[in-house]
C-alpha cells in the first residue's frame, strides 16, 4: 500500500464539504475582462484595481528590460547584486513611500514571513489580528516568538495582552492596513496608540492599500495619517501596480538590517529586470495619474449604493475595491459563484480555510476598467443569484 494513500480520503472529505479546490485555465485580459474555461467573463475576482496589468507603458518598459537583461535574475541579489533595475526601483519605492529606503523580496508572502522573523524570536512577544492575511500569521508562528491572536479589530483584548508582556524583549504588533476578505481598513491610529503607551513595535502590510487608498497612493497608513507612527510598512507589487513582488521600506538602519537578516530575501532568486521595470513604471503612472483613485472610488459608492437598493448587505465595515457578500455555506458560495460565471462574471467564492469556519463568501474586487454598467449589471444578476 502507498504511503499516500491517506491522501485520497483526505480529498474526498474536502470534496463533500465544497472545500476542494481544483486547478482553473485563467487567461487575464485588459479593461477588467478575462477568458475562464474558454468563455469571455467581466472579472470582478482580481486584484488588478488600477488596470495596470495590462497597461502598454508596462509591457513597453518590461519587454525592453528583458531584451537588455535577459528572463531571469540569475541569483539571490545578495549574492549577484542588485541590477540597475532593481536598484532603481527599491530608490523609487523609498521616494514614493517617503521613506530613506526600500527592499525588494520575491513576493508580499516572503516579504512577511522574512521581515517578522528577523524583528522577533523566541525572547519577543507578536500579536496578530485573527484576520489578517495567512503570510502574516505564518510569519508571526514561523518567527519562534510568543504568539498572541486578538479578534478582529477589539483592540481591549490587544491592550489586556500588551499590558501582561512587559518582560519580553521586544513587542511587535502586525495588521492588515486593509483585510483583504473583509475590505476594511484597520484602526490603525488606535493601534499606535496602544503600542506607543506599551512600547511596542507596529508592522502593517499595506498589500490591498499601496496606490489605492491615500492622496497620493501610499495606503491606510497615510488614509489613517499614522505613516510616521508605523514602524515597519510592507507592500506588494503584484496587485494595484500590477506587477509582482514584495517590498518594505523604512530607515536606512531597518532596511540595512533586514539586508542581513531577512531569510526569504537572502536565499530567493531576486525577481526579473523586467519585473522592476514594469513595477518602476506603474509607480510613475500612480503619482501621475490619480483620477485612476478616484474612479476607483466613485465604482465603490455606486456598488454599495447599488447594494443597498437591492437589499443585499455587504459585510459590515467593508470600503473602497473589496467588497465581500456573507454567505451561510460553502455550497452556497460555490452555487452563487457558478450562477454568476454563467451570467458572464467572476466573482470569488471565498471558504474556509481563507476564512473562517462558517463565514463563506462571494468576494467582489473592483477595477477602475469597471463601469457603472457592468457594476449595476453584476448586482442586477447577484439578486437572482442568492
Amino acid at each position: 500500500m502507498s504511503r499516500l494513500s491517506w491522501i485520497s480520503n483526505e480529498l474526498e472529505e474536502q470534496r463533500k464539504a465544497r472545500l476542494l479546490r481544483s486547478k482553473i485555465e485563467f487567461t487575464p485580459l485588459a479593461d477588467g475582462l478575462c477568458e475562464f474555461e474558454g468563455r469571455r467573463l467581466r472579472n470582478f475576482a482580481g486584484n488588478d484595481y488600477l488596470n495596470l496589468a495590462h497597461d502598454q507603458r508596462l509591457i513597453d518598459a518590461a519587454c525592453k528590460a528583458a531584451k537588455e537583461a535577459g528572463v531571469g535574475s540569475r541569483a539571490s541579489a545578495v549574492v549577484c547584486g542588485r541590477s540597475p533595475w532593481h536598484v532603481r526601483l527599491e530608490q523609487k519605492l523609498g521616494d514614493f513611500e517617503g521613506q530613506e529606503s526600500a527592499l525588494l523580496f520575491p513576493t508580499g508572502f516572503a516579504t512577511n514571513i522574512g521581515v517578522i522573523a528577523a524583528l522577533v524570536d523566541s525572547n519577543d512577544i507578536v500579536f496578530c489580528d485573527r484576520l489578517n492575511h495567512a503570510s502574516l500569521v505564518d510569519g508571526c508562528r514561523l518567527s519562534g516568538a510568543r504568539l498572541r491572536v486578538f479578534r478582529h479589530r477589539e483592540l481591549s483584548g490587544l491592550a489586556r495582552e500588551l499590558a501582561k508582556a512587559d518582560s519580553y524583549r521586544r513587542r511587535l504588533i502586525v495588521i492588515d492596513g486593509v483585510f483583504s476578505m473583509d475590505g476594511d481598513i484597520a484602526p490603525l491610529a488606535d493601534i499606535c496608540d496602544l503600542a506607543e503607551a506599551h512600547d511596542a513595535m507596529v508592522l502593517v502590510d499595506e498589500a490591498h492599500g499601496t496606490g489605492v487608498l491615500g492622496a497620493n497612493g501610499r495606503g491606510a497608513c497615510e488614509a489613517t495619517e499614522t505613516e510616521e507612527r508605523v514602524t515597519v510598512r510592507i507592500g506588494t507589487l503584484s496587485k494595484a501596480l500590477g506587477s509582482l513582488g514584495g517590498f518594505v521600506t523604512g530607515s536606512e538602519s531597518l532596511i540595512e538590517y533586514l539586508l542581513n537578516s531577512a531569510r526569504t530575501q537572502i536565499y530567493s532568486t531576486a525577481i526579473p529586470p523586467s519585473v522592476c521595470a514594469s513595477a518602476l513604471e506603474a509607480i510613475k503612472i500612480v503619482e501621475a495619474e490619480p483620477e485612476r483613485r478616484r474612479r476607483l472610488e466613485q465604482l465603490s459608492s455606486t456598488l454599495h449604493q447599488e447594494l443597498a437598493s437591492a437589499g443585499i448587505l455587504p459585510l459590515p465595515g467593508c470600503q473602497g475595491a473589496i467588497c465581500p457578500i456573507p454567505l451561510t455555506s460553502p455550497e452556497q458560495a460555490t452555487l452563487a459563484a457558478e450562477k454568476l460565471r454563467a451570467a458572464g462574471f467572476l466573482v470569488g467564492a471565498i471558504r474556509p480555510p481563507t476564512v473562517p469556519k462558517d463565514s463563506s463568501r462571494l468576494r467582489i474586487t473592483l477595477s477602475c476598467a469597471h463601469s457603472e454598467s457592468d457594476v449595476r449589471d453584476l448586482v442586477k444578476h447577484l439578486v437572482e443569484c442568492l
